[in-house]
Formats: structure tokens, sequence, C-alpha cells
């Protein structure tokens, strides 16, 4: 008798990601046997889907830059209509190390959740940021744990995995704005099960982020705004999770 092994999917939604993008889908194709890498070319000016064909990904190209909320909905429709059993978000910057993919793996597999965040936070890991970002953090990660009424402790890592039922629920409907944060809720709210585990996150490759101080906080103001808008849409979302 033979055990069928999962079906994987790694999306990567890429925009303007030409000098990182190779080297992170080869390092994910490494790190499991038999894993498909998707990248999602969210309407890039630059060589970034050629050079991800090139290093051996299947690439879905959007016509305009649609932010990552709409390039991983892409990601996860197109899991959800080719029968993957397992879809797992990694960044294109090379900040996620795909070495710890078959951790996060063991941990779906074992049935302790739907949805696996690899944490920054949840243990020490040698991760640093700024005092002001780590404090923006702390307060999203409190709110959310409210919401939630479970500690979590990484609200806005993008390195995420989801077994089929979260595959089906995001390819439904994927938040737009604000995704990392209020996936989790949304998550929370349709019954999936939410657990953390540490992984190590290392600089950006190439580039640099666009986040200011500024910037910053008016992402926690508005994130904030959106977190309080799903708990008051909350029965809306529980009479379509039991209708």
């Amino acid at each position: 008798m033979t055990c069928k092994m999962p079906k994987v999917l790694v999306i990567i939604p890429a925009y303007n990601e030409e000098k990182t993008v190779g080297q992170v889908v080869r390092r994910a194709l490494g790190a499991l046997e038999g894993v498909d890498v998707l990248v999602v070319d969210d309407g890039s000016r630059d060589a970034t889907a050629d050079v991800a064909m090139r290093a051996g990904a299947r690439v879905l190209r959007l016509p305009f830059n649609l932010g990552i909320g709409g390039a991983m909905q892409t990601g996860y429709r197109y899991a959800w209509r080719h029968g993957y059993d397992v879809a797992v978000q990694v960044d294109a910057d090379g900040q996620h190390n795909p070495e710890d993919l078959p951790q996060l793996l063991r941990e779906l597999w074992r049935g302790r959740a739907d949805l696996i965040v690899g944490s920054r936070y949840v243990e020490e890991t040698g991760y640093r940021s700024s005092r002001a970002r780590r404090a923006g953090m702390i307060v999203l990660a409190r709110l959310v744990s409210g919401i939630l009424h479970q500690a979590v402790y990484d609200t806005t890592s993008g390195y995420r995995v989801v077994n089929r039922e979260g595959i089906r629920l995001f390819a439904e409907q994927y938040p737009a704005d604000y995704p990392e944060v209020e996936a989790l809720v949304l998550a929370h709210y349709h019954g999936l099960c939410i657990r953390e585990v540490a992984v190590k996150m290392e600089e950006r490759k190439a580039g640099r982020s666009s986040i200011t101080p500024l910037r910053s906080a008016y992402y926690m103001i508005k994130v904030i705004l959106a977190l309080m808008m799903n708990v008051l849409r909350r029965p809306r979302l529980s009479r379509e999770n039991h209708g």
C-alpha cells in the first residue's frame, strides 16, 4: 500500500524582484522534494517573470500591480483549482529561509493547525528591528491576540503555510489592503486553527524597504481601523461560515 504525498505549492508574490527571485525559487525547489513553485508577477516592470521561469518556477503574470493581497489570492486560486493540499507563502526578497519549510510542514501534517505562521517572535531567533517598528508590532500583536483569544506574536510575517481548507478560504476571499494581519482574523472567524513556529529571517538580499517611520505610523493607524471593521463584520462572517 502506497502513501500519497501531499501536493505542495510554494507561492511567491513578486514585484520588481529580478535580483532575488531566482535564488528564492531555486532554494524553495531544493528545500522539499516534489514541491512546485509558483511566482505571481504582480505587474513588474523588470525581468522578474523571466528570471523566475529560468529558475524553474511556474509564472502567472498580472497585467498591472494589484498589491500583495491580490497577488496572493491569485496564487491561492491557482492552488485550489489545481488540487494542491498545501500552499506556502514565501517573500521574493530573500528574507524567508526556504530551508525552514520542512519544519513548518511537519507542524501542519501533524494536524496541529490549519495555518502555520513562520514567526520571528514566538521564540528568540536573533531577529532585530528598529525600536519604533518593534513597538508597532507589539501593539498589533496584542490587538490581534485579543480578537483571536490566543497569543499571537508575529502578525505581519509573510511566511505562512495553509492546508486545503485554508486554500479554499483564501481563494474565495483574501484581504487586499493589510493581508498578513487581516488574514489571521479572517481565518479565525472561519474556524481555522492558527499556530506559530519559530523561524529565522534574513536581511533583504537586494533593494530596500519602502517602509519609513511616517509610513509605519500611517500603516499602524489604517491596519487598526481595518481590524476594527473586521470585528464589526464578525456576525456576517460567522453566518457565512455556518450558512
